[in-house]
């Protein structure tokens, strides 16, 4: 029986697990279905991580290393290389690899972890043919950064979220030509410094409210079709591009890899595609908790970082003391706002909780509202927000307490 088992040794799992254990959770066992730890962080090679956390500018895997060296002072178990098939509501988690071949572990506590994965070409459906030289952008990031495989010479990239954007500056700097970045919305899904050091920085084009209507090609890819598209996103005839290339670059979303959740039969908020958490990261099973881009997907490794250490806390405290029954108070999302995190908030002694939630659209000079039973009960001001960038407002206690069983967050543009 283990005190709490983390499943994923991601950047959220590493973080969980070693706040656990400096919560006093003692037996913690992680469970990483690849051959080391780190996740996604191993191929992420470029710089940028770590500002807000560690308080300096880090690699991918320099990030990883540092949580990687931080559990060697713990006495965390690891079990690599190890696939979890399932979690019961008991929280007994079902597990195989070739050492132990197949488990049950049962746990007092459970920590969801697993991460996100990218939408493919399938899921968006892009016309025409079917040649080879069409990738995610993650997985080419792997090929290029773990394999050491160059996936092509002359690249086209749909979408801007941040891996496509990172993608085109480590593609043009291995000696590829990205000839544009192609995003079908009227603003970019990544974010904003991206954009300036990975585009504007290599005279690299983004075409905004555009798509791909045709790949052409017969072994591999030769010649991608780009029009422009209307307020339905649909493509307007007249407006096409034609691009010779022999890659295409997929940066087109990402989605929590929530399987293991819906199989525990967790209640799943259709918003972020994630589970349903209280302000602790708890989910709606009793004992189980979820964190990082397993629950919405953040654009900085740093903010899972800190949800992580939230959950992996909350999840040590839930293993000492039980589960903590309080009044609930429901969180909507209202005019602007995609999707709020949490869910839900106890009423508890915390003297403050935090909310993160994305905007539907660019605004400048607005305001973020907390609004119970038609009344604004507090109020956010922001110069600038956008899609492609998590917002994070923190509701003190005697506001929390003002408000009524049910609150919705929502967004004013003022002027």
């Amino acid at each position: 029986m283990f005190d709490i088992i983390v499943l994923g040794g991601g950047p959220a799992g590493l973080s969980a697990a070693y706040s656990a254990w400096k919560a006093g959770a003692e037996k913690i066992l992680i469970i990483e279905r690849d051959k080391e730890l780190g996740g996604i962080l191993n191929q992420c090679v470029h710089n940028g991580f770590g500002l807000h956390y560690f308080k300096e500018e880090l690699t991918g895997p320099e990030y990883a290393q540092r949580f990687i060296e931080m559990l060697k002072s713990t006495n965390v178990e690891v079990k690599l290389d190890t696939m979890v098939l399932d979690v019961s509501e008991n929280k007994v988690v079902s597990a195989v690899n070739s050492v132990d071949g197949f488990m049950t572990l049962e746990a007092k506590a459970i920590i969801l972890a697993m991460g996100c994965r990218e939408r493919t070409r399938g899921a968006i459906a892009i016309p025409g043919d079917r040649p080879a030289g069409v990738y995610t952008a993650g997985s080419a990031q792997k090929y290029l950064n773990i394999d050491g495989y160059m996936v092509g010479k002359r690249v086209l990239i749909l979408g801007s979220g941040d891996i496509g954007l990172i993608m085109a500056r480590r593609m043009t700097l291995e000696g590829a030509k990205v000839l544009a970045c192609v995003e079908v919305m009227p603003y970019s899904g990544g974010l904003n410094r991206n954009i300036v050091q990975c585009l504007n920085d290599f005279d690299i084009p983004l075409y905004l409210s555009h798509t791909i209507v045709d790949i052409q090609g017969k072994e591999r890819v030769e010649k991608v079709i780009v029009a422009k598209v209307d307020e339905s996103r649909r493509p307007i005839n007249g407006t096409e591009m034609e691009f010779d290339c022999d890659t295409v670059l997929l940066s087109v979303g990402l989605i929590p890899e929530n399987e293991l959740t819906r199989g525990a039969g967790i209640e799943m908020d259709g918003r972020t595609n994630g589970a349903v958490v209280f302000e602790n990261m708890e989910t709606s099973l009793e004992g189980v908790f979820a964190c990082g881009n397993v629950v919405h997907v953040h654009d900085l490794v740093d903010y899972v970082t800190a949800e992580s250490a939230r959950a992996g806390e909350a999840a040590a405290e839930y293993v000492k003391s039980g589960e903590k029954n309080a009044e609930i108070v429901t969180v909507k999302n209202g005019e602007g706002v995609t999707y709020t995190v949490p869910q839900k908030i106890r009423r508890t002694d915390n003297k403050f909780t935090e909310v993160f939630f994305r905007v539907n659209r660019v605004m400048a000079d607005s305001k973020i509202n907390v609004v119970s039973n038609g009344e604004v009960i507090a109020t956010f001001k922001r110069e600038h927000m956008a899609p492609g960038e998590m917002e994070k407002i923190i509701i003190p206690k005697k506001i929390l307490d003002s408000a009524s069983a049910e609150i919705t967050i929502e967004t004013k543009c003022e002027g």
